[in-house]
C-alpha cells in the first residue's frame, strides 16, 4: 500500500496522534506526515503510507496558507493560547495600524524560532531546553511571506484585540512566530490563539476528510500525486538507467522531471544538476510504483 491520505486535522489531537490512526488502519508501520501541526491547530495534514514516504520532504517543501487567530494583549511562553501567561497589558491599536502591520510582513524576513519547538540547538531540542528552564540562543531563519491579508473584522474586548489573518508562507515558517512579530510591530504583545492550514501545495482542506471519516479508497497513488509534475515516459534500457541513479542529459526543457515506465509506473524525479546543468540527477527515487 503506497500513497497518501489527505485529513483534516482536529483540535485537541497531535500530528502523531493521526499517524497513528493511520496506522491502524492500513496495518502497516511505514508512515509519516509531512509537517507538524500544533495540538491547538486543525487543517490539512498530509500522511505518506508505505514508498510514499519517500515523498515526505517533496511534499513538506511547498507553499502552505493558514488562518491565524491573534489576540492582542496577552504574552505567554509558547507564543499561543496554550502556553503560561507572561505579561498582560492593554491595547489601543487601532484599525488602521493593525493592517500597516499586517502589509509589512510581506516579502523575506529573519525569523526567530519559537522556544517552544523541535529545532535542536547544539544537538538538543529547544524544547528540551524550556522544560528544564536553560537559557539558550533562539537561532534565526529566513522565511518568505508570500501573501497576507486581515481575514476578520476586528473586534476590542476587555482591553484585547482580536482578529484573524490569512497568509500564504514559505517552509520553516512558523506562524506563532510571525504573530508575535506582528505584535511587535504594534509595539504591543500578542499571541496565536487559533489556527487551521487550509492549504498544503495543490492540497486544499476542501479535499480533505476527518481522520475518523477516512477509508482506504480515499488514498491517492502516487501517480496521481504527482500529476503536476513534467512526466517522460522511457523504454527499459533507460528505465534501468534511472533505477541505477544513472545521471541523464537534461534533453527535457523542465528543471524537474518525473520519469516513468511504459506500463505508467513511477521511477524517480529528477532535477538539474548544480555542477553541470545540462545534466540532470536522481532527486528522489520511487522504484517502480503507481
Amino acid at each position: 500500500m503506497d500513497g497518501v491520505f489527505l485529513v483534516d486535522k482536529e483540535a485537541g489531537v497531535t500530528s502523531r496522534d493521526v499517524v497513528n490512526e493511520i496506522i491502524k488502519k492500513t496495518a502497516t508501520s511505514k508512515v509519516g506526515h509531512t509537517g507538524t501541526l500544533d495540538p491547538l491547530a486543525t487543517g490539512v495534514l498530509v500522511i505518506c503510507v508505505g514508498k510514499a514516504t519517500k515523498l515526505v520532504d517533496y511534499l513538506s517543501s511547498v507553499d502552505k496558507t493558514y488562518i491565524a487567530e491573534i489576540t492582542l494583549g496577552l504574552e505567554t511562553d509558547t507564543l499561543d493560547c496554550e502556553g503560561s501567561i507572561k505579561n498582560e497589558k492593554f491595547v489601543s491599536c487601532s484599525d488602521e495600524e493593525i493592517i500597516k502591520a499586517i502589509f509589512s510582513m510581506k516579502g523575506k524576513y529573519e525569523q526567530e524560532v519559537p522556544l517552544y519547538s523541535a529545532v535542536k540547538v547544539n544537538g538538543k531540542r529547544l524544547y528540551e531546553y524550556a522544560r528544564e528552564g536553560l537559557k539558550v540562543e533562539l537561532p534565526k531563519r529566513e522565511v518568505q511571506i508570500f501573501d497576507i491579508k486581515l481575514s476578520s473584522p476586528i473586534k476590542r474586548y476587555d482591553g484585547k484585540i482580536i482578529f484573524s489573518i490569512e497568509c500564504r508562507v514559505s517552509k520553516g515558517t512558523y506562524i506563532r512566530s510571525l504573530v508575535r512579530d506582528i505584535a511587535l510591530k504594534l509595539h504591543t504583545i500578542g499571541i496565536m490563539s487559533k489556527l487551521r492550514r487550509v492549504k498544503q501545495g495543490r492540497f486544499s482542506v476542501e479535499n480533505c476528510k476527518k481522520i475518523d471519516d477516512i477509508r482506504i479508497k480515499d488514498m491517492i497513488g502516487i501517480r496521481d500525486l504527482l500529476s503536476d509534475l513534467p512526466t517522460v515516459t522511457v523504454d527499459n534500457g533507460l528505465k534501468k538507467d534511472i533505477l541505477n541513479g544513472k545521471i541523464l542529459d537534461s534533453l527535457y526543457n523542465n528543471n524537474q522531471v518525473l520519469f516513468v515506465d511504459q506500463n505508467n509506473f513511477a521511477l524517480a524525479i529528477y532535477h538539474i544538476y548544480d555542477k553541470d546543468k545540462t545534466k540532470l540527477k536522481p532527486y528522489i527515487m520511487i522504484g517502480g510504483i503507481k
